[in-house]
């Protein structure tokens, strides 16, 4: 079982792709050129203050909107290892997965962390912050092969014996 540890970065209810990813930055020509405008409408400043290994924090419906596919993409490229929400939009849910976006669905966390705390995670299993544990529920075999290998190209790739 892998275990990790992040800071934390709240964010509330209902966190739309338009507000992950804005429209108009999204003509840019690649994932690291939107980095800096992830989050702006909400947050201008936090793309620039998230460190790689920190964790996002949320409320319910994270992720709803467009399909757009750069939404989990610049939170990768961000560096968050993981987003720990009350529930996702499905399509979202996907994209993250298949991107290598580990997401977590937690309701019991978010009246307890403040920005700023720390948080291991024990995936599949459970979330602790200063002593205190929420348990997680574990996600499916399929899934978890495909956040270990990055996301789901890499899976199928491995699967097939291509290493690229």
């Amino acid at each position: 079982m892998e275990q990790f540890t992040g800071k934390v970065w709240v964010l509330g209810d209902d966190i739309d792709t338009d507000i992950i990813m804005p429209t108009e930055y999204l003509a840019l020509k690649t994932i690291d050129d939107m980095k800096p405008y992830a989050f702006s409408p909400l947050r201008p400043e936090l793309a620039g203050q998230i460190a790689p290994g920190d964790i996002i924090v949320a409320g319910k419906n994270f992720g709803c909107g467009s399909s757009r596919e750069q939404a989990p993409e610049v939170i990768k490229a961000l560096g968050i290892r993981a987003i720990i929400a009350k529930s996702y939009a499905r399509i979202f849910f996907r994209n993250s997965i298949n991107n290598g976006l580990l997401l977590i669905e937690n309701d019991g966390i978010q009246s307890d962390v403040k920005e700023g705390d720390t948080l291991t995670v024990s995936v599949g299993e459970k979330i602790l912050r200063e002593g205190k544990e929420y348990p997680i529920t574990e996600l499916p075999q399929n899934l978890l092969d495909i956040l270990e290998a990055g996301g789901l190209v890499r899976a199928m790739q491995k699967l097939n014996g291509i290493e690229v």
